[in-house]
This record gives structure tokens, sequence and C-alpha cells, in this order.
């Protein structure tokens, strides 16, 4: 058996978040989507569930971070190029959403990120496993 992965993650605005990841090229499975909770799909076996605060805390006891205060997760992205890395961060931040850091180029590897509209931090990374310094 195959795992998958579900990322959940509290969001503010349904429609917003929606929208904010539409622009980006990212799409959602209907089938698991509403007000409530949308399912991103953003590979075969690799979902972000968006779930409205108050949808989310019935999933914990624990508070919600204010991801623009402080940091849950860094949810990294592998891309098939810099031009798709670069790609994401241009889309995410015309689509509203920051990126509070410069991109990183370390010759086999090269990454950025942007945070979308509720402040949880995309990384977002192309590396070419082949041109890596070996390992000490």
């Amino acid at each position: 058996m195959s795992r998958k992965i579900f990322v959940n993650l509290p969001i503010k605005n349904m429609e917003r978040s929606q929208a904010f990841f539409r622009a980006l090229g990212f799409d959602f499975n209907p089938q698991f989507t509403n007000e409530q909770g949308a399912c991103m799909v953003i590979a075969e076996d690799i979902f972000a569930m968006l779930l409205v605060e108050p949808f989310f805390r019935t999933f914990t006891k624990k508070p919600i971070v204010d991801a623009k205060q402080g940091t849950e997760v860094l949810v990294c992205l592998s891309c098939e190029s810099r031009g798709e890395v670069d790609d994401l961060v241009r889309k995410a931040l015309a689509a509203g959403g920051t990126a509070p850091n410069a991109p990183q180029d370390h010759g086999f590897m090269y990454g950025h990120g942007f945070e979308d509209l509720d402040g949880h931090v995309w990384e977002l990374v192309w590396m070419d496993p082949a041109a890596a310094p070996p390992h000490a």
C-alpha cells in the first residue's frame, strides 16, 4: 500500500484560501471539499486539508497557532526546476502572499518560498542530487 499525506492547516476564510491556491495552479477534490474544509491536491498522494478554524478546533484540544505570529510547521514541496520554484513564488505574490526570505542558491539546490494568506510557510526547492557534494 502506498501512503498518502494529508497536511491539515487552519484557515480563516475558505473562499479566499481556495482562490489563493487556485491562482498558484492547485485544484481541489470536490468529493472532500465543502464550506468547512477543502482538499487541495498537491500531487497524486499529497494533499493539504484547508480547514476553517472552528472546524480545525474539533480535531485538537490545543490552541491554534496564529501562523502570522509564530511558526507551527514548514511545508516544503519539491519542484521540477528552478523556474517552477520562481513561478510558484511569483504566483503566490500576485495572489496576495508574501515572500519573507530571499531565494537561496546552493548550485545543486535552489529554494525559495512564500507565506499564504493565513501565514503558513510553503518552502519550494529544486535539487539535482547528482550534483550534490559528497557526504563527509
